[in-house]
Formats: C-alpha cells, sequence, structure tokens
C-alpha cells in the first residue's frame, strides 16, 4: 500500500491535469473515426478523427503509455462500431453475445500493434521519423488483421467512406489500404500543420500543402474517372429473392418444403420480369440438400430452372461424405452417428438450366467463432467447447475461389462470395483474376437485427465495385440486397428486414483495373517497413547492449 502511495504522489497536479486531457482527446479521437462509419452521415470527420490520437501520441513517452492512450481510442472506436456483433435480439445465441463482449475487448488490443511499431521506430530512427511512417504501420496492421484465423477486417479507415463517392474512385489503383493510407497521411499533415508552431511557416504550408493535395487529388481523379468511365452496355437481368425468415427459427426441422415454395414462387415473379439469373441468400434452405435425404426439393429446384431456362445461383449447405477413409481430406470430421468421414462448407451453388451438373464453392473466408472455431485443426477439443444452438460453428474451409461459367447470350462469370468474405479487398480481387466479370453476394444479416451491422457490410460492397470495376449484385435473406454499379453507385436496393423481389440489369465488365491486378502492393509496402523497423529495433538494442559489454 505504501510503493502505491508513493507512486501515486509522483503526479503532480499539473500532471494529473495534463493526463485527463489527454484520455479526453484519445476519447474525442474514438468517438470520431467510430461516428465517420456507416450508417451514421459523417463520414468526412474521417479526415481529422485521428488528429486528437496523434497529439497525444506525441506526448507519450514508454510504450506503456502510448499502449494505454492506444487502448483507450480503440475501444471507443470499436464500442461505437462493433456494438451490433452480440446480435442483442431476444433470439440470439448466447454464445454468440458473449463473443460480441469479448470483440469488443479483444479488437482494441490488436491497434497495439501500430503503436507499438511507432515506439519501435521512435527508439531507432527518432521520433519525426517515426511519425512519417506511422500510417504505413497500420496499414501494416490493417492488412495482418486480415489473415489467420482470428481475422476480422471490418474496421479498415477505408470502410468509413462509401458515401464519400467521390474520393474512393482511385480505389481503382489503390484499393481500400491505399485509401486507408491516404486518409492516415491527411490526419497527419494537417496535425503537424497544427502542432509544430515552432517549425518555419514554410515548412507549414508544406504540411498544409501535403493535406491539401491528398484530399483533393483522389476528388479530382473521382470526378474525372466517374465522367469518362463508359458503364458496359452489355448488361444481365438478375433476380435478387429476399425472402426474410427468421434466421434462427428457418433452422428447425420440418419446413423445408414450405420454404422452398416460397422461393420458387417469388422467382417466378422475377422470370416474369425477364430475370435470366436467379439469386437467392446465403443458406437458402437450412439443409444439406446433396446429402441423399432430398432429392424430392432438388429435382424441383432443377425443373424449376428447366422450365423456365433460367439460373439459380444460392447460398446453401453443403456436404460430401467420404466412406472409403482414404479419401478423406485431413480436415474431415466424423459422423457420431454414421462414423463416417465427412466435410460440410457453407457454399454457393448453381443450377443450370437443362443440365444436372451443380457448380460449387465451398465458403474460404470463415467468420471467426461463428462459422469456425479458430486453430481447432490443431487444438480439436475447442470444437466441442464452442458451438452455437443453430449448429453452424463448425464449417469446413474451402478449397478453391470457383468462378461459376454461365453462358447466357455473353458470356457471364460469376464471383460467388458469401457473407463476410466481401470485406476481403485482396480476396474479392482474386475471383476477378480468375476471370469473374460479376460480383454476386449472398448473405445473411438478419442475425444482428436493425443494427449498424446489416448497413456496414452492405456499403463494404461499393469498395470492392470500384476497386473492380465489377457490379456487385446483393442478395440478402432480410436485406439490404441491392445492385452497385462498376462505379460505387448503389442504383436499386431493398429495405431492411421486408420480403421482396428485384430484378436488376446488372453491367457485364471484363476489363482489369490496376488494383485486380496488383491488389497487395500497398499492403506488401507497408508490411515491408514495418518488418524493417522492427528488424532495426532489436539490432540497436542488441549491439546496444554488446556495447556496454
Amino acid at each position: 500500500m505504501k510503493l502505491f502511495n508513493k507512486y501515486k504522489s509522483v503526479l503532480t497536479p499539473q500532471d494529473k491535469k495534463q493526463r485527463k486531457k489527454e484520455r479526453i482527446l484519445a476519447l474525442t479521437s474514438g468517438i470520431f473515426i467510430g461516428i465517420a462509419f456507416p450508417p451514421l452521415p459523417f463520414p468526412y470527420l474521417i479526415f481529422f478523427a485521428l488528429i486528437p490520437y496523434l497529439y497525444v501520441l506525441n506526448k507519450r513517452e514508454t510504450l506503456t503509455e502510448i499502449n494505454r492512450i492506444t487502448y483507450l481510442t480503440a475501444f471507443v472506436f470499436t464500442l461505437i462500431t462493433l456494438y451490433w456483433v452480440g446480435s442483442w435480439t431476444k433470439e440470439a445465441d448466447p454464445f454468440l453475445m458473449i463473443s460480441g463482449i469479448l470483440l469488443m475487448f479483444v479488437n482494441p488490443a490488436l491497434y497495439l500493434i501500430p503503436s507499438t511499431l511507432f515506439y519501435f521506430a521512435k527508439k531507432s530512427i527518432g521520433k519525426n521519423a517515426a511519425f512519417f511512417i506511422f500510417p504505413f504501420f497500420w496499414v501494416s496492421f490493417e492488412f495482418a488483421y486480415s489473415l489467420t484465423d482470428l481475422r476480422f477486417p471490418w474496421l479498415t479507415l477505408s470502410n468509413s467512406l462509401p458515401k464519400f463517392n467521390l474520393f474512393i474512385q482511385i480505389a481503382d489503383i489503390v484499393g481500400a489500404y491505399g485509401i486507408s493510407l491516404i486518409i492516415l497521411f491527411i490526419n497527419l499533415f494537417t496535425f503537424l500543420f497544427i502542432n509544430e508552431i515552432s517549425s518555419s511557416r514554410k515548412l507549414r504550408k508544406t504540411y498544409f500543402a501535403f493535406a491539401l493535395g491528398l484530399f483533393f487529388i483522389p476528388i479530382i481523379y473521382g470526378f474525372i474517372r466517374i465522367k469518362t468511365y463508359k458503364v458496359s452496355e452489355e448488361k444481365v437481368k438478375v433476380g435478387l429473392i429476399q425472402p426474410n425468415f427468421n434466421p434462427w427459427d428457418k433452422w428447425e426441422a420440418g419446413n423445408v418444403n414450405e420454404q422452398l415454395d416460397l422461393y420458387l414462387n417469388m422467382s417466378s415473379e422475377a422470370v416474369k420480369k425477364n430475370a435470366k439469373v436467379i439469386v437467392w441468400p446465403e443458406s437458402a434452405l437450412p439443409v444439406y440438400l446433396f446429402s441423399g435425404n432430398y432429392p424430392y426439393e432438388v429435382q424441383r429446384i432443377h425443373e424449376f430452372s428447366d422450365s423456365n431456362d433460367v439460373f439459380v445461383l444460392t447460398g446453401m449447405p453443403d456436404v460430401q461424405f467420404f466412406f472409403d477413409e482414404k479419401e478423406a481430406p485431413s480436415d474431415a470430421k466424423v459422423s457420431k452417428i454414421s462414423k463416417t468421414k465427412y466435410v460440410s462448407y457453407n457454399s454457393i451453388l448453381l443450377f443450370s438450366p437443362q443440365s444436372r451438373t451443380v457448380q460449387k464453392y465451398g465458403k474460404i473466408k470463415l467468420v471467426p467463432f461463428g462459422e469456425h472455431v479458430p486453430f481447432v485443426e490443431h487444438l480439436p477439443f475447442l470444437g466441442d467447447l464452442i458451438k452455437w444452438q443453430v449448429g453452424i460453428s463448425s464449417w469446413n474451409v474451402g478449397k478453391e475461389q470457383t468462378v461459376f461459367n454461365l453462358i447466357e447470350g455473353i458470356e457471364l462469370n460469376i464471383a460467388g462470395v458469401v457473407c463476410i468474405e466481401s470485406i476481403y479487398p485482396d480476396f474479392v480481387a482474386g475471383f476477378v483474376q480468375k476471370g469473374a466479370n460479376l460480383i454476386a453476394v449472398v448473405t445473411n444479416d438478419s442475425w444482428y437485427g436493425y443494427s449498424s451491422g446489416p448497413f456496414q457490410h452492405k456499403e463494404i460492397s461499393a469498395i470492392r465495385a470500384i476497386e473492380n470495376r465489377r457490379s456487385v449484385v446483393r442478395s440478402a435473406n432480410g436485406g439490404v440486397s441491392c445492385l452497385i454499379d462498376p462505379l460505387g453507385r448503389t442504383l436499386q436496393s431493398t429495405k431492411l428486414f421486408e420480403r421482396d423481389i428485384l430484378v436488376v440489369d446488372a453491367p457485364i465488365e471484363n476489363r482489369m483495373t490496376f488494383y485486380s491486378k496488383f491488389p497487395l502492393t500497398i499492403p506488401l509496402i507497408s508490411s515491408f517497413i514495418s518488418i524493417f523497423i522492427i528488424t532495426l529495433y532489436y539490432y540497436c538494442k542488441l549491439f546496444k547492449k554488446h556495447s556496454l559489454k
């Protein structure tokens, strides 16, 4: 107790006042970053939201002090933007709620990566130089957050700007991570202009000019791009089906045919409006359609496709059994009933007219904990400990990015993207590299009720459209279903939690953008700088240690 009191007495009244001021500034940054994200209409705040945080970062000296204030900023930011993850609806699974609460505390801790790298740089090359490369540290963290089994890169800074359509047109060159880098440098140069009062007027003017330049160059580029871009005249009519099922109730057995009746009836209405491709949402039917137990339902979908000469692209659980254990892959599971090995995927299936061949894609980017227990391949017991009540927390990871090939008057190659996969920039670009000329997102955002989540998820797709100059059609169980054109503009959309049918004319584009060809340029540059600083820091530390001997 005496030691504790002694530590407390070190802080003078002036120190306490300064510390309170810094905490308020950190809170302010967290609030500004948070409310810059959809659905709130304040995206422009992102261009100066980090300035209070940078001011505090400049004042803190030790790694502990830096990381404490970083955690506070990131916690407020996370709380405002990701409060919805726990669902908090009356039917919500308790495990989902627990995961949402844990995310509120774990997610901010990951923002200690760029702040720690800043500290390393400050110790290695000085504070001023560290500030100039701090944006690269942040972007390397955003990219790293898209890797490993714990990935959840929902809060990439660029995801705050889908409504600032002019500014984000440059994503076809630099991508989402490049836009984050621009945002960070605008904040940095504005901070330096404000903070460097003792610097020469010429230097401060230079900082201000860089901030203005970085703000207006993307806008000018966007203005020119929108004026000169010619949307392809090749189009395909796509019917987007939004059934608005309760996502919890639909997993109860006994109502599969009733659900299929609704899908086929709604799809028939879309066909009457000349739809050539019908898109159903994620897990449209909550059964393993090709498990051998549903031949009648499979036949009904084939007959609908044949009689209407229409393609049906649908999200659907899929399973494959291996009666010969030697043929089973290493990640196969064992059925508790039959003891047979099997793999199951959160899939997309394509039914083609006059064909009994069904093209399939198994989701690769699974939701941590929600769809796949992190590291379960190495620690199998975790799979028994962590499960949703609805039984969807143990999908296998898909093996290949499948592009669905359709021929309907024009060559049509669809990237089928399942739910959260749409938030991974370079992953979606991978489909385009394989020939996709239309992106279809199937999702079920109804888990999260009427919250920010469904709106944020929908807006992120606008950046994917611009990066690759591809139309995005989106079929969501309870909304928002929509058409986003290659310029990132939402041309048609449904409302949240309404049963609806949307028939859209989706432009088909085959030209490749610079970003589609080289999606990892900015992340790799940022990562190289970060790795260099880590190496330099530990080299300097070792050199200093040996020189003292």
